[in-house]
């Protein structure tokens, strides 16, 4: 099945699955604010009818504390009618601001609040008469029936009140439940269609399965391929390479024996034809004297630079003495011509003559970064046996370090350093850090003996331990 056709079943999966998703949102949250409403609304009510219910208490302690004063005419009745007018008060504000809010029952609240009025002031009067000792003033008061008339209607209304109020919280019990049953049936429903959304998306699941499998068998069908002409292409690009160090150090020893033959003869010729004129030229002036002086110094250097250049083109001690001698030498001309302290420790190894040559290259590459770069006061060189199947080289320094990872493009030294000891089969590994030094090493594997080229001499590990400076 193409991604097209996949596409188009995920195009009911996904909308159904956010569609779900939303429905289940927004019943949740409808009936949460329904159910929330509800409840505080319900805890309104039941306080009002609490709040009605302990007015008209109040008012019959009130009245009850007046009437055991006045019979008794002891003040301790007056400490319960005093608390009963302070909570009838207390309450009474509360009361006002809930049923401004219920506008059909603000007629009935403010009727209680003046039945409660008049019935206060009148138990107030008659105390206060008590107290002048009125004696007639006060029951001529009580025999009016004011008080009687104030105290049925307040329990008329506290009644009515109440009532309304048990009402109300009925009907808030009922929307509850209306809304619970509501959020039942969305939640019952939207599982049914969840159900459906799971069934699609396992559908599709499956098929993107077999879709990704195929795609996979085929991405690696398309890798092996790929991979097989890689490493033919590498393959081939190894050879190439061995073929090209193979035809560079031919050219540089084809150099080294013209520059040894050829220049060296030239420079000796004329070096002896110096000789010759100062032992033909006795009584030559001393300006003269000192220009051919200055010629057969001259030569010398042009000499002594030919025999470097030629042992850097082609090391004829690698030749004759073996790896370690070679290795000893270089690394003590280095020393003498740096002042770096080079520290040595070289183990006797055999590895033939093309293992040889990169051991000896990749150290003189390194000691060339080292004075171009480094900034080095010493450097440890050391060559050693691994295991039966291998040989190690390392280069190291103290000098300013630098970050492998971001070495610049233009850094062809440690590139081909690495393809050189790659190409003879082994591995390069670079350590440093800015400010830390740097260490270079790489192992290459033993040849076979009958791999190997007849070993010119044995150097005995003549350059093992040593200091140049």
């Amino acid at each position: 099945m193409t991604r097209t056709r996949l596409w188009r079943k995920s195009a009911l999966s996904f909308p159904l699955a956010l569609l779900v998703a939303l429905a289940l949102l927004l019943i949740s949250e409808t009936s949460y604010h329904r159910s929330l409403a509800a409840i505080q609304e319900t805890n309104a009510a039941v306080d009002a009818r609490i709040h009605v219910g302990r007015v008209l208490r109040y008012m019959v302690d009130a009245e009850t504390g007046q009437r055991g004063y006045l019979l008794t005419g002891k003040d301790a009745y007056l400490t319960p009618y005093s608390n009963a007018v302070q909570q009838i008060k207390e309450l009474l504000p509360s009361l006002s601001t809930y049923y401004l809010a219920h506008p059909a029952q603000l007629a009935d609240f403010e009727t209680l609040a003046r039945a409660i009025e008049k019935k206060l002031s009148e138990m107030s009067e008659t105390i206060q008469l008590h107290r002048e000792g009125r004696e007639d003033a006060w029951r001529g008061l009580l025999q009016l029936d004011v008080g009687l008339e104030m105290q049925q209607t307040i329990r008329v209304v506290v009644d009515r009140l109440i009532g309304i109020e048990m009402k109300r919280l009925q009907d808030h019990q009922t929307q509850v439940k209306q809304t619970l049953l509501i959020s039942r049936l969305g939640v019952a429903a939207m599982t049914v269609l969840s159900v459906l959304a799971f069934y699609f998306y396992l559908k599709q699941t499956r098929e993107l399965s077999l879709e990704r499998e195929r795609r996979r068998a085929a991405l690696q069908a398309e890798r092996d391929l790929l991979e097989s002409e890689v490493n033919q292409r590498t393959h081939e690009l190894t050879v190439l390479a061995r073929h090209l160090q193979t035809t560079q150090e031919s050219e540089r020893s084809h150099l080294a024996r013209e520059l040894h033959d050829e220049l060296g003869a030239l420079l000796t010729s004329a070096k002896l034809d110096v000789a010759r004129l100062r032992s033909h030229l006795p009584n030559v002036t001393p300006e003269a004297t000192k220009r051919l002086a200055h010629l057969n110094e001259a030569l010398n250097s042009g000499i002594a630079l030919k025999r470097r250049i030629i042992e850097d083109l082609r090391p004829s001690a690698l030749g004759h003495l073996g790896l370690t001698v070679s290795l000893d030498i270089l690394t003590r001309e280095f020393g003498e011509r740096s002042g770096i302290a080079v520290h040595t420790d070289f183990a006797p190894v055999k590895l033939g003559d093309s293992g040889d040559l990169t051991i000896y290259r990749f150290v003189q590459e390194a000691l060339t970064n080292i004075a171009k770069y480094a900034k080095a006061t010493q450097v440890d060189v050391r060559l050693s046996e691994i295991d039966d199947q291998g040989v190690e080289i390392s280069v190291s320094d103290d000098g300013g370090g630098f970050d492998p990872v971001r070495v610049r493009s233009g850094a062809h030294g440690l590139a081909g350093m690495r393809f050189r000891v790659e190409a003879e089969g082994g591995e390069m590994t670079v350590e440093s850090q800015p400010g830390q030094g740097a260490r270079l090493s790489a192992r290459l594997p033993k040849r076979a003996p009958e791999q190997q080229a007849p070993a010119a001499s044995d150097d005995g590990g003549a350059g093992a331990g040593r200091t140049h400076a």
